[in-house]
């Protein structure tokens, strides 16, 4: 598969098959992918992949405890989102709910939905990104280079992800099941298994902006 074909190919799945992920696959990928881009070759994600009993017992933690989230440690996206990230939110939203058939009225079936996100999709394996506390931006952006170069590499063989900052809103939960690094803070989860081609939630695209709202060539 040429990377332009894993790049169009990838996306957030939402519905997975229950189909188990095979670790020895697992440590491969995530070995391939620490190959990615690092600031002075920090290095600083660790990465934990929690699958069978262990998943489980996260994922039944989740059905008493997805209406009390704990104290995030940073904010997923900016207080009152402007123009147009406000607008770019929003419809990928509107889109997604629409391929469910959920009205915007329907608000017990848009929460469910919601919890869905504690179940990851159905995916039967899950891994969380985590970094040392004492790391800054740049190191974030060295982990987002990581996740992304593995999301890559599981589309190339079969497999596909969801990557998933609503685990950050349950931070203690996931220390309580899987038991971070010491000293680290947990940025995200991310779903990996088998695309279930037949869910409608796996059958839109997120929009993307044209060039010309966020690209500049010049000199050429």
């Amino acid at each position: 598969m040429d990377v332009i074909d894993a790049v169009n190919r990838r996306m957030s799945v939402r519905a997975f098959k229950p189909d188990p992920v095979d670790a020895a696959l697992v440590r491969e990928l995530l070995e391939a992918a620490a190959r990615a881009p690092s600031g002075g070759n920090l290095q600083p994600w660790r990465v934990q992949v929690v699958a069978g009993a262990p998943l489980k017992a996260l994922t039944d933690a989740m059905l008493t405890r997805v209406a009390s989230p704990d104290p995030t440690e940073y904010d997923v996206y900016p207080a009152n989102l402007w123009e147009p990230l406000r607008s770019r939110r929003f419809q990928v939203g509107e889109d997604m709910y629409g391929a469910l058939g959920i009205p915007r009225e329907d608000k017990m079936a848009r929460l469910q939905w919601f919890a869905i996100n504690g179940q990851g999709f159905g995916a039967p394996a899950q891994l969380f990104f985590s970094i040392d506390r004492r790391c800054g931006p740049p190191q974030w952006s060295d982990v987002g280079m990581f996740m992304q170069t593995f999301m890559l590499l599981a589309v190339e063989r079969g497999l596909d992800t969801c990557p998933q900052e609503f685990w950050s809103h349950y931070n203690k939960l996931v220390d309580e099941h899987v038991g971070l690094p010491e000293g680290h803070m947990l940025f995200s989860g991310m779903a990996l298994g088998y695309r279930d081609e037949a869910a409608p939630v796996n059958n839109f695209r997120s929009r993307r902006a044209p060039f010309e709202e966020w690209g500049e060539l010049k000199g050429f």
